[in-house]
């Protein structure tokens, strides 16, 4: 395989690809973000590569094509290279970084006979370090020349590809999604709880990272049944409806946030979800907002 990349949106994720792929010995050819600067900034931080403001023929030097701009400009980002590359993507091979959108996005690229499909790595990335991506996973789909070239990418890397059908893409991402961001939501949610009961943020964070780490590791370790923890794992209903009243003063996403969570773990963990989540309407206590407001 020709190794020569373009990248197209060097944000995050682009940069961090780029050096990785350029410590491999790929040449790396056109960068291009939305204006000079960034782009300077980013060939920079690759190490390699020519900065453009915009999508020029020099992208076409490249076999493949890199698209890790945002997800509501994919589209429109294949189209422009559409239009400036025209028959001279035959042959090329174009990916994309989206872990929402399918390898559809790209098919204005495919009528001019490019190979199109989708890369992504199952990975955060801050944007000031590069992080490992050894063992990680990168879910990839699309015609099968893009496919057989984003094995040999993401396995090049380290990573572990996992083949996802484009319909289920979605799904992919929504999953994600839940174990990273929401993740990420409840944990500063957690902490906000015990910051208002007179905890400092180091305290807080100090006391709650081990106990989610644990929990995780006995995940991994034990499987989730036999790492879940709490007053629902034990069927302690008092404990729970306790919890409810005490979330009374907390913003009400707090409260619906705990009350779903309690159900989502009753269907995902329980031997028996529909005896749990019987139980669990009984203390439920979704009427309480109105109750406070006066409108019983």
């Amino acid at each position: 395989m020709q190794k020569s990349l373009a990248i197209i949106g060097a944000g995050r994720v682009g940069r961090a690809l780029g050096l990785r792929f350029r410590e491999l010995g790929w040449k790396i050819g056109s960068v291009v973000t939305r204006n000079l600067e960034s782009a300077r900034k980013a060939v920079r931080f690759i190490g390699a590569g020519q900065a453009h403001a915009v999508a020029a023929r020099g992208i076409l030097a490249s076999r493949v094509i890199l698209i890790a701009v945002p997800d509501d400009r994919v589209v429109e980002t294949a189209r422009e290279l559409a239009r400036i590359g025209a028959e001279e993507l035959r042959d090329k091979v174009v990916l994309h970084t989206s872990g929402a959108l399918d390898s559809s996005a790209l098919s204005e690229l495919r009528k001019h006979g490019a190979a199109v499909g989708g890369m992504h790595p199952l990975q955060t990335f801050s944007g000031v370090a590069v992080p490992s991506l050894e063992g990680r996973v990168f879910a990839i789909e699309g015609d099968a020349v893009a496919v057989r070239t984003a094995r040999q990418m993401t396995r090049a890397l380290g990573g572990s590809p996992a083949h996802i059908e484009g319909n289920k893409k979605i799904l992919y991402h929504a999953a994600a999604s839940m174990a990273t961001g929401q993740a990420l939501a409840l944990q500063e949610a957690s902490t906000q709880l015990l910051i208002s009961i007179g905890m400092n943020r180091r305290e807080a964070v100090r006391a709650l990272l081990p106990l989610t780490g644990q929990v995780l590791e006995n995940f991994e370790r034990l499987g989730p049944r036999a790492a879940w923890t709490g007053p629902l794992s034990r069927g302690d209903y008092k404990v729970i409806a306790a919890h409810q009243e005490a979330l009374l003063d907390s913003p009400p996403e707090f409260q619906e946030a705990y009350e779903s969570l309690n159900c989502l773990a009753a269907r995902t963990l329980a031997q028996n979800p529909s005896e749990v989540l019987g139980e669990l309407g009984k203390t439920s206590v979704g009427k309480r907002a109105k109750i406070k407001g006066g409108d019983a």
